[in-house]
């Protein structure tokens, strides 16, 4: 990850701060027997995954200072944890030249406070009634010692460089996205009714683990029949009956960028009428949709003309007989950011630009018939218009019906 310029980053974010403002962004903390992962915006600015450590960025008058705290190593401890980065190490990756040890943090902190009137700090979203996360907790005796001092989220500085993909950022993107999809064609290549669904889920991560990748972006949605009305469904452990329709809302995460892919194909060889009328529908409407994509265009826009196409379609077909029905029947929107978050940063009245990745997933959902159809790509902004990075993934019906028909052969 070297290459990739973790130090042009921490400028541009450097430049949004005003003098006396520092920006302190904490990696997660280890948990025991647990695999880790590392939070996205440290990751973003260091390119480092590492437990523990601190990123410390300080502005005075027009220039900037840098500092990375990181574990020190203990020699009695590597024989149960192994051996802890050093600081070389952590200097070549992440680009940063000053790294000290992190039992020097506070001490250095300690210096610059009397100085600054305000940190950003990757708080994360704060509820009530729940613990303090670990940035606020950490940055807490600093506020009750310098009360004048304001701590805020970094998310409002952060999210206008995160939102504009690099391309090293687009091809981690587009390597989640083609193990996603080599996956998706797995579980159609190989499913027989009589299966479970987590039997589905388990080819899925197979396939991830073959090719490098350990971990899902998001919780992934195996819908079986009635299930896949349920939008969020996430227990994937009924077992799959001939002539229904199967719904994978899946992504694999790698270097921390997720794909978001959902894809709907049927147990048997062939749609019924009623599948293939529904998913018809649904294909029609995202290809509308991703047509509309280009700088200049919002995800409000989208989700208006979205809503507008899915109600002219259920009204033509008699799934419902006034415009406001439609709510019974779709109820999400049709896009969001893409990303290291699979809920990327980025407002849902964003106008797009080029390097921006977003989906597109319309969906009809009717439960009384026990069938849902959501049909979901990941398309990048470009110069011209847009390109989607999941377009080799199939979605067309006879496409769909061809493998399945080849798989129920063998």
């Amino acid at each position: 990850m070297k290459d990739i310029p973790f130090a042009d980053r921490r400028a541009k974010l450097a430049s949004s701060l005003l003098d006396g403002e520092a920006t302190i962004v904490f990696a997660k903390p280890a948990e025991n027997l647990i695999k880790f992962t590392q939070d996205n915006n440290f990751l973003y600015l260091t390119g480092l995954k590492i437990p523990e450590a601190v990123l410390m960025i300080v502005k005075r008058g027009e220039t900037h200072s840098e500092m990375l705290f990181i574990e020190r190593g203990i020699p009695e401890r590597e024989v149960w944890d192994g051996k802890k980065m050093t600081p070389a190490e952590a200097r070549d990756i992440s680009g940063v030249e000053k790294v000290q040890f992190l039992d020097e943090y506070d001490g250095v902190l300690g210096m610059f406070a009397p100085l600054l009137s305000k940190v950003w700090s990757n708080l994360g979203a704060q509820s009530l009634n729940m613990p303090l996360s670990l940035p606020l907790f950490r940055l807490e005796p600093l506020r009750q010692r310098y009360p004048q001092l304001a701590i805020a989220d970094i998310t409002k500085l952060i999210s206008p460089l995160r939102m504009i993909k690099d391309e090293h950022e687009i091809k981690a993107l587009q390597k989640a996205i083609d193990v996603t999809g080599q996956g998706i064609m797995d579980v159609m290549e190989s499913v027989t009714a009589e299966m479970y669904e987590y039997e589905l889920e388990a080819m899925l991560f197979y396939r991830m683990q073959k090719s490098g990748i350990n971990n899902w972006g998001f919780a992934p949605i195996i819908a079986s029949g009635v299930n896949a009305a349920t939008l969020h469904y996430g227990r994937n452990d009924c077992r799959i009956e001939a002539g229904q329709l199967v719904l994978m809302d899946v992504g694999a995460s790698y270097e921390n960028y997720s794909a978001d892919i959902t894809r709907c194909f049927p147990v048997d060889e062939r749609f019924t009428d009623r599948q293939r009328q529904i998913y018809q529908i649904v294909l029609d409407v995202q290809k509308q949709i991703i047509s509309m994509i280009k700088p200049g265009m919002t995800l409000g826009e989208m989700n208006v003309r979205t809503r507008e196409l899915l109600t002219e379609a259920a009204l033509a077909i008699g799934l419902i007989k006034e415009p406001q029905e439609i709510v019974k029947h779709y109820m999400h929107s049709v896009s969001h950011f893409l990303g290291m978050d699979t809920h990327d940063v980025g407002g849902r009245e964003a106008v797009l630009e080029p390097g921006h990745v977003v989906t597109v997933e319309p969906g009809l959902y009717l439960e009384d018939e026990s069938l849902g159809v959501r049909i979901e790509d990941d398309v990048l902004v470009s110069e011209e218009g847009h390109i989607v990075l999941s377009r080799s993934i199939p979605k067309e019906i006879a496409e769909i019906e061809a493998i399945r028909l080849q798989a129920l052969k063998k």
